[in-house]
């Protein structure tokens, strides 16, 4: 069984990121007062697509997406569904998330409504070192 790694007394969440809120991404610094938790997989197969954005369709089996969880305070939760759009863009379900050790959480995870841009089958967004910019 799952467990959620949310702790009462401190208010925080555990939220999966694959894209621009991975360390060395653009959007990175959102994170700032998060405690990295460790790098993941989903659980369940879902499609990973990128167009000006990475986002992650739920309605299509195709790979478990990679990425990274971080335990998140309630202020920093608020910042992130503020630049995710939740809930009128990207919506935010929770999952069960695999870490690196084997050990399965359970996770906030961002979701797009519907299939746009170019599908990423290896379900992993990527940086390439040395362009300086964001590519797969």
């Amino acid at each position: 069984m799952a467990r959620h790694a949310k702790q009462e007394s401190e208010q925080l969440h555990t939220v999966f990121v694959y894209g621009t809120l991975k360390r060395e991404f653009s959007n990175h610094y959102f994170l700032r007062n998060a405690k990295f938790v460790g790098s993941a997989r989903t659980c369940e197969r879902y499609s990973l697509y990128v167009d000006e954005f990475p986002l992650v369709f739920r309605g299509e089996p195709i790979s478990q997406i990679r990425g990274e969880v971080y335990a998140v305070d309630d202020p920093t939760l608020t910042r992130l569904d503020s630049l995710e759009g939740h809930p009128r863009e990207y919506r935010r379900e929770e999952i069960d998330v695999q870490l690196q050790s084997g050990e399965r959480v359970r996770a906030w995870m961002y979701f797009y409504p519907e299939r746009n841009g170019r599908l990423i089958s290896s379900g992993e967004y990527k940086l390439t070192t040395g362009l300086g910019r964001e590519v797969l």
